[in-house]
């Protein structure tokens, strides 16, 4: 039986190394997914410096994939209820074995909080099999729900990769009304997207502050109508940027999507009284910090909510996004690296020093 090489993390701050797994036995209605694309985002970062709980080294990373499915046995069915076959190009959801059973599945329909919930790349660990995109090959469990890329260029895909549906989810979080001004804090991936998703639901202005100016660049060409370099001005500075821009007022919507503690403040002071404040950067835990609870959020009369993850739906409508004209358009602007699997601590190393926008892993070359 031949096999299949992958990337893996043997525990937190060691070299990711190269290694062998058997092509597994397939269960009925499963799959083997021939990887053609995989990715590293910040949360393989995380991954790396271990700042997640409960993942199972060593593991395999990548929860974001595209390929070709390979082999196939039994059946496996798209939202359609139409048949996958074999030499589909495909993603699928990463997230897989939610309950639909327990109190946040079936009560709060808060699925990305059910406590049975298993994602590929992330808590599954290299002892459960090929389970993440570092990887020639990933074996799809039955249950995982796959996405058909029809018209969609398997790297536009990537080009958007995770944080095109947690953007989609943090931009439909934000209830953006028709002719807001939408401030976004962070230029990363997930910033990006969410500039675009704030343009394409109507905001009538779009501001991103964030760093460094190549990554403003692209948030430029993916709708912003200005942006900032944080590096540049301190935060009186800044917010005196966003007022200048809103009649004094602030932003009606913020999206935080940095990672920085102290970004989630300045979202409430940056946004005007009775505005919205979305943080969904906070992927980790970065630390504390300090607000004014009567200046910062109760005088002000805020809205202020969490976004964690992304569901099914964020995915297939940013697939369906992907397929318009202004779509293309948008995310064909970001800027991707390719990287083959002997090359991720390189890529791992780009990545944290912030040299990269978009880190693509390319099992074949």
């Amino acid at each position: 039986m031949t096999a299949i090489s992958a990337a893996v993390i043997p525990a937190p701050h060691q070299p990711i190394e190269l290694r062998e797994f058997p092509e597994p036995v397939l269960e009925q209605d499963s799959a083997l997914l021939r990887v053609e694309y995989s990715e590293l985002c910040g949360t393989d970062l995380h991954l790396h410096h271990g700042r997640l709980a409960g993942v199972p080294y060593p593991l395999i990373p990548g929860h974001v994939t595209v390929g070709r499915i390979e082999k196939l046995r039994g059946a496996m069915r798209d939202v359609l209820g139409q048949p996958f076959a074999e030499g589909d190009r495909v993603t699928f959801l990463d997230v897989h074995r939610t309950c639909n059973a327990c109190w946040y599945c079936l009560v709060a329909k808060a699925s990305t909080r059910c406590p049975q919930r298993k994602v590929y790349g992330i808590t599954y660990g290299a002892a459960d099999g090929l389970c993440g995109g570092w990887s020639q090959k990933v074996y799809l469990k039955p249950g995982t729900r796959c996405l058909r890329l029809d018209g969609v260029a398997p790297e536009l895909f990537m080009a958007g990769g995770c944080a095109l549906p947690t953007a989609l989810h943090a931009v439909e979080r934000a209830n953006l009304r028709l002719g807001e001004t939408v401030l976004v804090l962070g230029s990363g991936p997930v910033g990006l997207s969410a500039v675009g998703f704030a343009r394409l639901a109507g905001a009538g202005q779009v501001l991103c502050i964030g760093a460094p100016d190549e990554r403003l660049r692209v948030a430029t060409a993916m709708g912003a109508d200005d942006v900032l370099n944080l590096s540049k001005l301190e935060f009186a500075a800044r917010f005196q940027w966003v007022a200048e821009r809103t009649a004094g007022r602030g932003a009606d919507v913020t999206i935080e999507a940095t990672g920085v503690p102290a970004a989630v403040v300045e979202a409430m002071r940056s946004t005007r009284d009775a505005g919205r404040v979305v943080v969904v950067g906070q992927y980790t835990d970065a630390g504390e910090v300090p607000f004014n609870p009567h200046a910062d959020l109760n005088r002000k009369h805020l809205d202020v909510l969490g976004c964690w993850g992304s569901d099914f739906s964020h995915f297939y409508r940013g697939i369906e996004i992907l397929k318009t004209a202004a779509g293309r358009q948008m995310w064909s602007a970001v800027p991707m690296q390719h990287f083959g699997l002997g090359q991720l601590n390189e890529a791992l190393a780009e990545l944290a020093a912030g040299r990269t926008i978009k880190a693509l892993v390319v099992p074949e070359t």
